[in-house]
């Protein structure tokens, strides 16, 4: 296993592949008593569709969204494209940012700012949630991603750099088995940017914990809810 080195983070991060189980084991739908103890309150996630909004219609309308919807949790849709955004980033429990490209990611929340304030809360303890894309931009540099996604929807990006969340570059979807991310891709990115890169390729079913206890690949498949 290869181990994320830790940064100043307290987190917890939680960056997953595709599959979501680890999800519900590091972070439990239900926040704590809203008034008494047989009153629970439920988490509030602020979901950011950034890295999706180029192939949506509509933004909010993916299956990561639903899935939260489905696991119990209070989702808090998050529009970086609007003015007050910082608003709806202050009143969630943790951050969650979705799967899609991560070049035209880091391009949103640079543009808007959100990467800064993102990182600040991670850092000061706010847990933050990242699949695929999201989980390439938690680490130092983005630009492992450049064979897997489309570097050009971040044209407007000076540099590459990722939310520096932990030292390690998530590779997702490393076992192959979704179709435009074959294992001979996988291989060709771990060989083009291993020498400059801590890169961690995680399998669908595997997600990577970042937290006080330290870093740790555990599983991650789809739970049956």
């Amino acid at each position: 296993m290869t181990e994320a080195p830790m940064t100043d983070v307290q987190g917890p991060l939680i960056l997953l592949s595709l599959g979501a189980g680890a999800l519900l084991e590091n972070l439990p739908p239900v926040a704590g008593a809203a008034h008494d103890a047989t009153e629970p309150r439920r988490l509030r996630i602020g979901y950011i569709d950034e890295a999706q909004r180029h192939l949506l219609d509509a933004p909010f309308t993916g299956p990561e969204r639903e899935r939260l919807v489905r696991f119990g949790y209070d989702v808090v849709d998050v529009d970086l494209r609007k003015s007050g955004f910082e608003e709806a980033l202050a009143c969630v429990d943790a951050f969650y940012v979705s799967g899609g490209d991560t070049f035209a990611l880091m391009s949103g929340l640079r543009r808007s700012g959100a990467d800064k304030v993102i990182a600040e809360r991670v850092r000061a303890g706010t847990p933050y949630v990242g699949l695929s894309a999201g989980a390439v931009a938690a680490g130092p540099d983005v630009e492992p991603a450049a064979l897997m996604d489309d570097p050009g929807l971040g044209l407007d990006l000076a540099d590459f750099r990722g939310l520096g969340l932990t030292d390690t570059v998530v590779i997702p979807h490393a076992d192959g088995q979704l179709p435009p991310y074959p294992t001979e891709l996988i291989d060709r990115t771990l060989n083009e940017y291993g020498d400059r890169f801590t890169l961690l390729p995680l399998y669908d079913d595997q997600a990577l914990i970042v937290d006080a206890a330290g870093s740790r690949v555990v599983p991650s498949a789809e739970p049956a809810v």
